[in-house]
C-alpha cells in the first residue's frame, strides 16, 4: 500500500510553484540552444511533397498525437503513426513522399527502433526528436532536434514530466515556424476549423445573423412620440427612417437622449428634425469579422444592411450571432 506524506497548503504550493519554474527553465534553455537544425528540419517540412508523419511511443506518443492535430490544422497535412501497428501492417499507410518525425526521449524505444530498417529501405526522409543526440534513432535521422533536459521535475527523475514538456514544446515551434512562413492566417485557420466560435465568425455573412423581421422603419414626418414607440417596439435602440423604401437616416436612442436634453418639443417634432443623414450601412454578402470591426472603428453598436439600390433589407447588432 503506498504511503501518503501529509503536506500543508503552503508546502504544496511550493512544489508547484518550483515544478512550473523548472519546466520553464528547461523550454529557455532548449530556446537558447536551437540553431541550424531547427531551420533545417522546417525547410525540409515545407519541400515534403507528402504529409508529416508523427511516431512515437507511450508518452511521446500522446505528445505525437497533440503535434500531428496542431500541423494537421495549421496547413501542414499530417497524422499520426502508431510505431507497434505500424510494425503489424500500419507502415502501408507511408508513402515514399512522406516525412517521418520519430519522438523518443532515449533514442532506444524497441518499436521506433524495429522501424527503422523498412524506413530506411522506403527512403524516406526523417527528423528525430530526441534527447539523446548519440542514440540508434538519432543515428540514422537525417536531421536531429534535442529536447535534452537536465532532469526530470519528478522527484524521483523517473516520470516523463519535463522532457514531454520540451517535446511538446519543440513540436508547437516548429507548427509556428511553419505559420509564418507558409503566411497561415486567421482565414485559414477558420477553415479548418468550421465547428469552432472562431470559424463561425471568420465564415459567416452578415446574412447569415442579422435581424430581418418587424424592423423598426418610421418615415421623415412620423412624429417624435410614436418615433420613440418605434425604437421601444423594436428592441434594436434605433428606428430607421426610409423614403421609397430607400433609406434616408437614423436615430437612436442616444440621439434621442441628446435631444431631450436640448429640450425638443416631443410633441410638435418630427423625426426627420433629429435624424442622421446617409447612416453607415453594409452589404449582406460583407464577412460578420469585418462588419464588427467596422462598428468597432466607427463606435456604433448596430449597421444598417441594404441592397445595391439602398433598400433595407436588415440591421446588424454588434457581436450578433
Amino acid at each position: 500500500m503506498t504511503n501518503f506524506k501529509s503536506n500543508n497548503q503552503s508546502s504544496m504550493l511550493s512544489i508547484a510553484k518550483e515544478s512550473l519554474t523548472e519546466q520553464a527553465k528547461a523550454l529557455i534553455n532548449m530556446s537558447e540552444s536551437l540553431g541550424n537544425e531547427f531551420v533545417k528540419a522546417v525547410n525540409m517540412i515545407l519541400q515534403t511533397k507528402g504529409r508529416v508523419v508523427v511516431c512515437g511511443m507511450g508518452k511521446s506518443g500522446l505528445v505525437g498525437q497533440k503535434m500531428t492535430a496542431t500541423f494537421a490544422s495549421t496547413g501542414t497535412p499530417s497524422f499520426f503513426m502508431h510505431p507497434a501497428e505500424a510494425f503489424h501492417g500500419d507502415l502501408g499507410m507511408l508513402t515514399r513522399d512522406d516525412l517521418l518525425i520519430l519522438i523518443s526521449y532515449s533514442g532506444e524505444t524497441e518499436e521506433i527502433i524495429n522501424l527503422l530498417p523498412s524506413v530506411k529501405h522506403f527512403g524516406n526522409e526523417i527528423i528525430s526528436i530526441v534527447g539523446d543526440i548519440e542514440s540508434t534513432m538519432a543515428k540514422h535521422s537525417d536531421i536531429i532536434l534535442s529536447v535534452k533536459v537536465e532532469r526530470e521535475v519528478c522527484p524521483n527523475n523517473l516520470a516523463p514530466t519535463t522532457s514531454t514538456l520540451a517535446t511538446m514544446g519543440m513540436g508547437d515551434a516548429l507548427a509556428v515556424a511553419l505559420i509564418k512562413e507558409r503566411n497561415f492566417q486567421a482565414e485559414d485557420f477558420a477553415r479548418y476549423h468550421p465547428g469552432g466560435s472562431l470559424g463561425r465568425r471568420l465564415l459567416t455573412t452578415v446574412a447569415d445573423v442579422m435581424h430581418v423581421k418587424e424592423l423598426p422603419v418610421v418615415n421623415m414626418d412620423t412624429p417624435l412620440g410614436e418615433a420613440v414607440l418605434a425604437i421601444s417596439e423594436g428592441r434594436l435602440g434605433l428606428v430607421v427612417i426610409l423614403e421609397n423604401k430607400q433609406i434616408k437616416g437614423i436615430v437612436t436612442d442616444g440621439d434621442l437622449r441628446r435631444a431631450l436634453v436640448n429640450q425638443i418639443d416631443i410633441n410638435q417634432a418630427k423625426i426627420g428634425d433629429i435624424m442622421t443623414s446617409n447612416p453607415v450601412s453594409i452589404t449582406p454578402e460583407m464577412m460578420q469579422v469585418d462588419a464588427e470591426a467596422l462598428m468597432l472603428e466607427k463606435k456604433i453598436k448596430a449597421l444598417l444592411v441594404a441592397d445595391r439600390n439602398n433598400y433595407l433589407i436588415g440591421i446588424l447588432e454588434i457581436f450578433d450571432r
